[in-house]
């Protein structure tokens, strides 16, 4: 029985993702991805998914008792007259499947058809890990160790003058038990680093910055998926920038011009301070309406890309959000100095492939193509 319950169980899990895989597009579209995050958790809604029950119930003078059809509704009809009665239609049922990261990111990458990154560096992130390290007296069952009980149990037979070597038959008793005991032990991994960088003058209204919101969760999701332990940093400007907490970062309002270079400016000064490129996999994300403030702090940011920022990273994202307001002019910029999308001076561990990408979202169905062109390219 817990076997065939475990069976099922695996089948409705490979039901809730296929429905979640089908409507991932909704999620982001929409905004129906629930931002309950847990630990390692979020709650996902899923249409038409009923959780098996029992229900009990008199179906006395339902269809199944008289004359009806197929699809006939059972039982009294709820809101047949009056002003005040309830809508005819049938209901649409919303089952809450709570959903690990790590599965989010697989869908994702499942549905995009996403590669897998290959880390640079390791060394200060650590994942923890258990080893068997020893014995102990006590434990669960699978872990019995049977060498060791059994030299416990002949042990005490001899010390006893209870063994008989004509009858070599050894008996363990509960105090000759002996299991594996384990400790955790910490394992080097891949160090990864994220900082964001929003535009939040006045052209960046609440629209853009749920985009930017939405956007930014499964980037998260889907570099969490592929190292072992990650830092995220956040930088908001406008004219000037300075670095926030996540919170604040997606409900800051301000108002005012756009300097695009304080926000490259104030990236350069984190890595600078906390992570040595040869450590550290390094991943930018820049997202704004592309209004900047003169041509000049154009060519100081395509100068700040080339010289500074595309060498150190793994990946310079530019995301690009419409705005009634906005010049959307910066994403040519880019293009212009960057046609391949590489700096003149690469580094010697980055491969052959863009290093500053880009990508348009005028709205909500254009999250899922803009994560698709960030991260096809399998950096």
């Amino acid at each position: 029985m817990p076997g065939k319950i475990a069976q099922d169980h695996q089948r409705f899990r490979q039901i809730v993702k296929g429905r979640i895989r089908r409507d991932l597009r909704r999620f982001l579209s929409r905004g129906e991805l629930i931002g309950r995050e847990g630990k390692r958790l979020v709650s996902i809604p899923v249409h038409d998914i009923d959780i098996p029950t029992f229900r009990y119930g008199d179906n006395a003078g339902g269809v199944g008792m008289g004359e009806g059809d197929e699809g006939d509704s059972v039982g009294q009809q709820q809101g047949s007259a009056g002003d005040n009665s309830g809508g005819e239609q049938q209901g649409q049922h919303i089952c809450e499947v709570d959903v690990s990261l790590e599965e989010l990111a697989d869908i994702l990458a499942e549905e995009l058809e996403l590669p897998r990154i290959q880390p640079k560096g390791a060394h200060h992130i650590t994942s923890q890990k258990d080893k068997y390290s020893g014995i102990r007296p006590t434990g669960p069952e699978s872990l019995r160790h049977f060498k060791r009980t059994y030299r416990e149990a002949l042990r005490r037979q001899l010390a006893m003058g209870d063994y008989d070597p004509d009858n070599p038959v050894v008996i363990p008793i509960r105090g000759d038990l002996r299991y594996r005991s384990w400790k955790e032990v910490k394992s080097p991994q891949s160090n990864a680093v994220i900082i964001y960088m929003m535009d939040v003058s006045g052209s960046m209204g609440g629209e853009q910055k749920e985009l930017v919101r939405l956007e930014a969760f499964w980037i998260d999701t889907w570099l969490r998926r592929n190292y072992d332990g990650i830092e995220s940093r956040y930088v908001v400007h406008d004219v000037a920038a300075k670095e926030v907490d996540k919170e604040t970062f997606f409900s800051v309002r301000e108002d005012g011009g756009t300097r695009i270079s304080s926000a490259l400016n104030c990236c350069k000064q984190i890595l600078d301070d906390s992570y040595n490129p040869d450590d550290w996999n390094i991943y930018l994300f820049h997202f704004s309406d592309g209004d900047n403030s003169s041509e000049a702090d154009n060519r100081l940011c395509a100068k700040m890309l080339d010289d500074i920022l595309l060498p150190a990273c793994n990946m310079f994202g530019y995301c690009q959000v419409a705005s009634a307001y906005g010049s959307g002019n910066f994403i040519n910029v880019l293009h212009e100095a960057f046609p391949k999308g590489r700096p003149a001076k690469p580094s010697r561990w980055q491969d052959e492939g863009p290093v500053l990408i880009t990508s348009r979202v005028n709205g909500r169905d254009d999250i899922m193509d803009s994560l698709r062109t960030f991260f096809t390219p399998g950096l």
